[in-house]
């Protein structure tokens, strides 16, 4: 609230200058505007250092740092076959029973892809997959979120992760399933490395691709693990399926597996940010300043001002209620009664009466004059405000 204080004698109330008030403007938001902007570069430095996912990301063929051409020599070397599909139908002629098929870059998988997928007779190893491929080939496991905990403990009496101990994941996402395997959980409790049964054979959901690339596979246990679970058939069939044409059913991705964790981040922060904003502008409001005005008006005069705008309007009912309703708080202490019961219509004979016993008028009088209908004209508006002072004096003169 803010009330008007009279200007000095003999010197005029300075109104301030445009860079003033454009000055006191900015220190009393550039605090705001400085988180926002802070939040704001933090999201997009994050989002720019994450790098892309390149076409030969978990390519076993890829000698590039996102390739895993070292994972399958690897595997090789210790006497696994490794064979490489681009495609569904060549994965499921090489996938027989007892060997694993390594399922990469699934947002690149149709509806009709991931059907076949289902019905393989092979353990599969589904790395990050999209909702759309665990809805499909792993449906009692779920999605939860990302982490950015870069080491984890395995946690879990699985042998391919509790020999390979602890692995750097980085980024990765999370799962959870009722009455399955789970290991190297987040702070959260969700796991990173899921293993279900899926009739006749094992699904296994790897939520990182760090730990299967070139340039990943030799921080901590990362290629133990990695050996241990594409390695744990007689042969591998890596599939890793080209980019569908358009017409063949491509897309098969929600929309949280299209925005980049970069954008998921900034739109995190911008909603803590309006929160901030939000909270701080709900502040309870400080104690009663004085401001000095270049104009103080009378009371007369703003009385008159909206009287005159009522006159205007035509608005006899609000003119007549107020006049009505000032009477009532004024005559309401003069009676004994309490000032809450002016305004409280369950009350209003209690003050008609009251006001009856003081003056000369009867109860229909008297309710007429303080809660009649409105006027009819300006005269009559006229007559009541006579009556109401008439009440008024007889009741203080009583």
């Amino acid at each position: 609230m803010v009330t008007a204080s009279p200007p000095r004698e003999g010197r005029a109330a300075a109104e301030p200058s445009a860079r003033q008030v454009a000055g006191r403007r900015w220190r009393s938001a550039r605090g705001v505007v400085a988180v926002v902007l802070a939040l704001v570069a933090v999201a997009v430095a994050l989002a720019a250092l994450r790098p892309s996912t390149a076409a030969e990301a978990l390519d076993p063929e890829s000698p590039k740092q996102d390739g895993s051409r070292a994972l399958a020599e690897i595997l090789r070397q210790n006497g696994t076959p490794v064979t490489v599909a681009r495609s569904t139908g060549d994965a499921l002629g090489a996938a027989v029973p007892g060997s694993v098929l390594v399922v990469t870059r699934t947002e690149r998988l149709t509806e009709d892809d991931l059907d076949r997928l289902s019905g393989t007779q092979a353990d599969v190893l589904l790395v990050r997959p999209t909702s759309f491929a665990l809805d499909a080939l792993a449906p009692q496991v779920r999605r939860r979120g990302p982490s950015l905990e870069e080491t984890a403990e395995p946690g879990c009496d699985l042998p391919a992760a509790t020999l390979a101990g602890a692995v750097a994941f980085h980024e990765s996402d999370t799962y959870d399933a009722s009455g399955a395997t789970a290991c190297y959980r987040s702070d959260y409790g969700d796991a990173r490395l899921v293993q279900v049964r899926n009739g006749a054979h094992t699904v296994t959901v790897f939520g990182a691709t760090a730990p299967l690339t070139n340039r990943r596979l030799t921080e901590e246990g990362n290629a133990a693990l990695a050996m241990n679970l594409a390695g744990a058939g007689s042969s591998v069939v890596w599939l890793v399926p080209e980019v569908p044409k358009a017409g063949d059913g491509a897309g098969q991705r929600s929309l949280g597996d299209l925005l980049p964790f970069g954008v998921k981040l900034l739109i995190l922060q911008l909603l803590v940010a309006v929160l901030l904003v939000a909270l701080w502008r709900g502040r309870r409001l400080g104690p009663v300043v004085a401001e000095s005005l270049p104009v103080v008006v009378r009371s007369a005069e703003t009385v008159e001002g909206l009287a005159r705008l009522y006159r205007a309007g035509r608005a006899r009912d609000r003119a007549s209620d107020a006049l009505r309703s000032g009477a009532r708080e004024r005559l309401v202490p003069l009676l004994g009664l309490p000032r809450s019961s002016a305004q409280d219509h369950s009350a209003a004979q209690e003050i008609v009466s009251a006001v009856s016993r003081r003056t000369a008028y009867d109860e229909t009088y008297v309710g007429a004059a303080l809660y009649g209908p409105q006027p009819l004209d300006d005269a009559g508006l006229i007559a009541l405000t006579d009556v109401l002072d008439d009440l008024e004096r007889q009741v203080r003169q009583s």
